[in-house]
């Protein structure tokens, strides 16, 4: 039982422009049980924002892309995989207004490549721990990771 709250979030560093971001979750291991990691990327490979979730849905991706508008400037271009749930979250936040009506998006996966190899260095820092014991310290080590790798 997650004694928790459902997600943990924490902001990198801001930059100052954003014009086109890459967005991809995937996934780590937090006591014994799955739980996803969205990530924005900028077009430099820098780390906007992040997401630990126990849920890989809508809202969560709603959760995601509010809170990474809110610390940091909306970019002119989002790209995304192919994962519905993502495109949903997104047209669903234009809908209500909090994510601007002219960001334009864009579905490409070999656009999203710079994310995917981005997620593999994650992965080989965590992989000899073999997972996390609590949701908390896998957002702490993992906003370590990105700190480490600017």
């Amino acid at each position: 039982m997650w004694r928790t709250a459902p997600y943990l979030h924490r902001k990198p560093i801001s930059h100052p422009e954003l014009g086109s971001n890459r967005l991809d979750e995937t996934y780590i291991k937090v006591k014994g049980q799955w739980v996803y990691l969205y990530r924005a990327v900028d077009k430099q490979g820098r780390t906007v924002d992040f997401l630990l979730s126990k849920r890989h849905d809508v809202a969560a991706a709603k959760r995601f892309f509010s809170h990474a508008t809110k610390q940091h400037k909306a970019p002119r271009v989002i790209t995304l995989d192919a994962y519905a749930a993502s495109h949903r979250a997104v047209s669903q936040l234009k809908e209500i207004g909090r994510l601007p009506r002219q960001v334009q998006i864009r579905s490409s996966k070999y656009l999203n490549n710079l994310v995917e190899q981005d997620h593999r260095r994650i992965k080989q820092r965590i992989r000899p721990m073999l997972g996390f014991k609590r949701f908390e310290t896998a957002a702490v080590t993992i906003r370590g990771i990105e700190l480490a790798e600017r």
